[in-house]
């Protein structure tokens, strides 16, 4: 039983086990996916437990890379995140729903300087120490946005109808935390 005097405990993110994922619809047919291969978060909880934990995460939009180096360099034009103008991404956790091992996470993501709220879906995968006496915390997440909500509307009609890219983005995440 927790205690009126309960402790803060800070978590970060371990890269080499984590990462950050999206696929959109491409000509209507088929997903591309794509990854974000740099960004950090921190998560301050209240005693033992993650519930109503303050989550920060800041992402390089520059770190996008989806196996193909044109489309990567169009992702980062001014087209679409305009890595040079707006270097990373964030979401800030504000609200939480928790039934069993899942989560409702809503929080403010920030893209090209707009923020809009968003809800992820959570599954808390349990806290678990590796062979060194790390102490790890793991989740799996998941949300779907529309990218024309942050400024993300470049696109291209096809000749059959329909657009080359949808409006749709399902982000997900495999995120492995580390008591810091």
């Amino acid at each position: 039983m927790e205690t009126a005097t309960q402790t803060t405990t800070k978590w970060i993110v371990d890269n080499a086990h984590s990462e950050l994922l999206f696929r959109v619809k491409h000509l209507m047919i088929t997903h591309v996916k794509g990854e974000f291969r740099k960004f950090t978060a921190e998560v301050i909880t209240e005693g033992s437990t993650l519930e109503n934990a303050l989550v920060k995460a800041t992402v390089e939009t520059s770190s996008i890379f989806t196996n193909n180096d044109d489309r990567d360099a169009h992702l980062r034009s001014a087209d679409f995140f305009d890595c040079e103008k707006f270097p990373v991404m964030t979401f800030e956790g504000k609200a939480y729903k928790t039934s069993s091992d899942a989560y409702e996470i809503k929080g403010n993501l920030t893209i090209k300087d707009v923020s809009k709220e968003v809800v992820l879906y959570a599954e808390f995968g349990g806290i678990n120490k590796d062979p060194w006496g790390n102490e790890k915390a793991g989740f799996s997440f998941t949300a779907k946005i529309n990218r024309k909500d942050w400024g993300l509307t470049w696109n291209a009609a096809l000749e059959s109808g329909g657009v080359l890219v949808s409006d749709e983005v399902t982000l997900m995440g495999e995120i492995q935390l580390i008591r810091a």
